[in-house]
Order: C-alpha cells, then structure tokens, then sequence
C-alpha cells in the first residue's frame, strides 16, 4: 500500500511538471511550439517515459485547455456578478497569463479536435457565470433561440444571447488588447476598456 501511494504521489508530480513544462513553452513560441520531447529533454527523462504520463500531444493539450478553463471560470467565480466585475476579472486573467487565454480561444491546432465533449463543458461552465450577470435582451428569432438552447446551454434565449453578444464584445476588445494593436495605434487600452464598459452598460439601460 506504501509503494503504491508512493508511485500515484510520484506520478501526479510528474504529469504536474509535464504541464508547467508544456507551459513554459507555449509562454515562449505557443502552441505549434509543444512537443512531448523537448518536454522531455528539459525533465531530463526520455521521450517514451514521458508518454506513460501522456500518451499524445493531443491528450496534455486537452488537459491544459482543461485546467486554463477551470483557472478562469475560478477567476470570474471570484467576484460579484456584476458585468463590470467580471469583465474586470477577465480581462486581467487574460493579460496576466496570454499564452493560456490564446490557448482557450485561438484557432485549435490542425488535427486537434477541439470538440471534445470535456472541453465543451468546461466552456459552458463558464458561460455560466456570465449568464448569470447579465439581463435579456430582445427575444432570439425562433431558429436562433432553438440554436441557442441546444448549444449554449437551457436558459432564457434572450439571455443566452445578450450574454453571446456582450462576451464577443470583450473577447474582441481584449483579443486586440493583448495582441498590442491599441498601443500601437497610440490608445491607453485601460481608457478604451472604461469606454467599453460605458457602452455595455448602455445596453442595458
């Protein structure tokens, strides 16, 4: 019994630095940058022990994705439900950690399926949070509302989709936050976030 918790304690560090390793490396070149081997190279072990941990890049893909969408739906959890704190809460977990917010909503690696029903809930789970911070807006027409239930999740339409159109707005504006285009074009992005949330609660008013 001993050895065996020894052995689960060991593995659940390994597949620990695995991740931080992978990380580091999509910090550095992003995705197209991981590789199970040069994760190995920088443990010091060999490339096929790495895969009793991982048996693909695919499968420590998912599991990062997992993990980014946890950490955020943590972070947003955190604060009041307020559309103005959980923007907030967004936008600085998205400029603190960018290789991990490109890992959620850039576009998938090819052959990744990024459809895996794991990831699809994690997503949902945080949609739920916003849903709950926001009111309905006009009713969806009836294609659309059946749509929105069936993807999103089983809620008032009109809620669905305010939330849908509030969070493409900030995941816009923080998408070009983070890729540096307001600084480059000479704009304080903390002034044009403030406008944002000036417009969004507009919406509502």
């Amino acid at each position: 019994m001993a050895s065996s918790g020894i052995r689960d304690r060991f593995r659940a560090q390994m597949r620990q630095e695995v991740k931080e390793a992978a990380l580091r490396q999509l910090a550095e070149g992003g995705p197209q940058a991981l590789s199970l081997n040069a994760i190995a190279k920088e443990l010091g072990v060999s490339g096929p022990a790495l895969y009793r941990y991982f048996d693909s890049r695919d499968a420590l893909l998912t599991e990062l994705i997992l993990d980014a969408y946890a950490d955020l739906t943590a972070a947003i959890t955190a604060v009041p439900r307020r559309q103005d704190d959980l923007a907030a809460a967004y936008r600085s977990w998205a400029l603190a950690q960018p290789h991990r917010y490109r890992l959620l909503f850039a576009a998938p690696l090819p052959g990744y399926d990024a459809h895996d029903p794991r990831l699809v809930a994690a997503a949902q789970q945080a949609m739920k949070v916003l849903l709950e911070a926001v009111d309905p807006g006009p009713a969806p027409e009836p294609a659309l509302a059946r749509q929105l239930t069936a993807g999103v999740g089983e809620a008032d339409p009109a809620v669905l989709l305010r939330a849908i159109t509030a969070w493409s707005r900030l995941h816009g504006l923080v998408s070009l936050e983070i890729e540096g285009n307001f600084r480059s074009m000479g704009l304080d992005p903390d002034l044009i976030f403030a406008a944002e949330l000036r417009a969004l609660a507009a919406i509502d008013q």
